[in-house]
């Protein structure tokens, strides 16, 4: 499936020297998931607890950024620093568009 991203994470990964056939695999099995039950069950078996909260968190920030958001408020809502929210801000608007896909696609739904 092309999602018509831009360069961006997918890039970085690259210049860290991961085997592109382990990126491609592990892009393959989250493809392959196909319900919010199946993806909680591979997220909890391939994630620490702490990995787990912090994606869900930086998406839960990501969510209130597109509704436009002021950062001090997510800040104070999710009890995130104002760095994180940042850096989130500069994936949203610079990374490689998966965001903003998926933010399109879960609001059509």
């Amino acid at each position: 499936m092309e999602l018509g991203l831009g360069l961006g994470f997918g890039t970085m990964l690259c210049r860290m020297a991961i085997p592109s056939k382990h990126l491609q695999d592990l892009y393959q099995l989250f493809g392959a998931v196909e319900t919010p039950r199946e993806a909680q069950k591979l997220l909890s078996d391939i994630l620490t607890p702490q990995e787990l909260a912090s994606v869900a968190e930086r998406w839960q920030l990501i969510r209130e950024l597109a509704k436009g958001t002021p950062q001090r408020t997510i800040a104070q809502k999710l009890s995130v620093s104002i760095s994180k929210i940042t850096r989130g801000s500069r994936m949203l608007q610079f990374g490689s568009g998966g965001f903003r896909y998926f933010l399109n696609k879960l609001q059509k739904n």
